[in-house]
């Protein structure tokens, strides 16, 4: 498997939920380690690769408790931006991924990747900080549109994860042709 193929089934996990019996049937942490694991195989020339395997190990760590139900709903239960702070080290990840990937991509003339990866990136920024106007300014209204787009961003992620797993820069093996040239006579 290629690295980003991992990552992007790693994203499938933290993207969706499904509740069962207190459980989230798509583990969290599960797809933390997915993720982490194509992260670790990217080439180790991409950009941000070490920050983003710390990070990631930070937002698998917070993801753990969290997968059982009774954790999430206290914090929401305390203050619902205790929710969204535990949120942030999975936001910072993919932010962080992501702008490597946009880097390396930059880094291989690959300019079409480069900036849709950079949107993506800048995308994911916005929508971490959304949440200090909706509970810092009490901008509610915001709160709805905030959580689409984050879920939004999170899709887009998987889409570009996948689409670009297979271009040299995102550790995609280099295959050779095992055709000669024709040679001249």
């Amino acid at each position: 498997m290629k690295p980003l193929q991992s990552a992007a089934m790693g994203f499938i996990f933290i993207a969706l939920y499904a509740l069962f019996n207190g459980y989230d049937a798509y583990a969290d942490p599960v797809g933390w380690v997915l993720v982490l694991l194509g992260v670790r195989r990217l080439p180790a020339v991409t950009p941000l690769r070490f920050a983003t395997l710390y990070v990631g190990c930070l937002a698998l760590a917070v993801s753990v408790p969290l997968w059982f139900q009774t954790p999430r709903e206290a914090l929401v239960d305390l203050d619902p931006s205790l929710a969204w702070a535990a949120d942030l080290p999975a936001f910072a990840c993919s932010a962080l991924l992501c702008h490597g990937l946009a880097q390396a991509a930059t880094s291989a003339d690959d300019l079409r990747p480069a900036r849709w990866l950079s949107t993506i990136r800048t995308v994911l920024v916005i929508v971490a900080v959304v949440p200090v106007l909706v509970f810092g300014a009490g901008l509610e209204q915001l709160a709805a549109p905030a959580t689409a787009a984050a879920q939004l961003a999170y899709l887009a992620v998987i889409w570009f994860l996948f689409s670009y797993s297979g271009r040299a820069w995102a550790g995609a093996p280099i295959v050779e042709s095992t055709t000669q040239p024709p040679t001249p006579s």
